[in-house]
């Protein structure tokens, strides 16, 4: 289909039990409601026999034909489907603590227009001098200091500034803190944790250190949504850096930051594309 059109970009995305026809009978919805698709993306899991499915269309106007008469087509082959306007920015909310490198590689972006997203606010339980670049730029940043009696009041207070700014996303960039399981759930699947090193591996404190060691040859970083499940939420997008018996400590921190920002900044581009889609303990992920 022709792709170089002036007409609105959506995307749909989609999963069901796989069967003869779908994507048939998507194109063909696509085409009788004078639409193009862009680009398409599907995955099969035969182990499961679920079907994944993330199409960028171009539709006329609003796309409001579409998503009238698409919910058929969905119905019949018991479709779980999102459709979402491809320039649409979305609204995300930050949660930081002492270090940081995510938070500002994250606000770099932003600002450069390589994540399509709005930060509506920082949330820190460290007061804004541990963070001087957020006032360079003029977002909300909020302190809510927590200890282990306080904890559900501070909670209650990031709940209230998620739902008073409309945050679709909350990413914790290095927010060293362990949610409650209750939390952890009115999140899910809209909360993204960065994880200094492969999961499962050397948790706790000074990760690094651990690694050093055990002599590692290689060093990374996780990103995965979070669950009540401490750190084994699907995970979404990793990557690592060689390191030699010649690294100290500092030079394995020095480079597990680097790790943490493009983990982290990739797998927040993925979700605010639209290229996750849930498939039980494991993400579906078309980068």
């Amino acid at each position: 289909m022709n792709a170089e059109n002036d007409q609105p970009k959506f995307i749909l995305k989609f999963q069901c039990r796989n069967r003869p026809g779908i994507v048939a009978a998507v194109a063909n919805e696509i085409v009788r409601r004078n639409g193009d698709i862009v680009a398409a993306a599907q995955f099969d899991d035969l182990s499961t026999g679920v079907f994944f499915s993330r199409i960028e269309v171009s539709l006329p106007f609003d796309g409001a034909k579409f998503r009238e008469s698409f919910p058929d087509v969905a119905r019949a082959f018991g479709m779980d489907w999102s459709m979402r306007p491809k320039a649409e920015k979305r609204k995300v909310l930050i949660l930081v603590s002492k270090f940081d490198h995510c938070l500002g590689d994250l606000l770099y972006r932003m600002r450069l227009g390589e994540l399509p997203m709005e930060c509506v606010g920082i949330v820190s339980n460290h007061p804004e001098s541990a963070h001087s670049l957020v006032g360079h730029i003029g977002l909300p940043y909020h302190h809510f200091p927590i200890t282990k009696d306080t904890k559900p009041q501070q909670e209650a207070r990031i709940r209230q500034v998620i739902e008073e700014t409309g945050a679709e996303l909350v990413v914790l960039a290095r927010y060293m803190q362990i949610l409650s399981d209750e939390f952890a759930a009115y999140l899910s699947g809209r909360c993204i944790n960065i994880h200094h090193s492969f999961l499962p591996g050397f948790k706790g404190a000074k990760p690094y250190h651990q690694a050093y060691d055990r002599g590692v040859k290689m060093i990374g970083a996780t990103a995965h949504y979070v669950t009540a499940d401490l750190d084994e939420g699907p995970i979404i997008a990793q990557d690592v850096e060689p390191v030699t018996h010649a690294d100290a400590p500092a030079d394995l921190v020095r480079k597990g930051r680097d790790i943490e920002r493009r983990v982290l900044a990739r797998a927040v581009s993925y979700h605010l594309e639209d290229r996750v889609l849930m498939n039980g303990k494991k993400a579906v992920v078309f980068a």
